[in-house]
């Protein structure tokens, strides 16, 4: 994902903060927190995995199927690769 290369501050900074969120949910089941407050950051995790997850489909879809001068065969591998990840994506 060279493309990627451009934006990997953004990104890495992305998973660091997911990372961070984790770790909090660690934290709270190691300190026996409530239920409601464990979902609750579960769901702040997956928010962020999603948003990060939406920004690499993007980036995949401009940069391997939509963008200018493509070939047919690169813009076909392009849609390949994003139908075969959001297929493991969705199960």
């Amino acid at each position: 994902m060279s493309h990627a290369h451009a934006n990997r501050p953004a990104l890495t900074a992305r998973v660091r903060r997911i990372a961070g969120q984790l770790a909090a949910v660690e934290k709270a089941l190691e300190a026996d927190a409530s239920c409601s407050d464990v979902l609750q950051q579960v769901a702040a995790v997956r928010g962020a995995i999603n948003g990060l997850m939406d920004e690499l489909i993007v980036d995949h879809l401009r940069e391997h199927v939509a963008a200018p001068g493509l070939s047919s065969e690169a813009r076909s591998d392009g849609a390949e690769e994003l139908i075969a990840v959001i297929r493991r994506y969705a199960k």
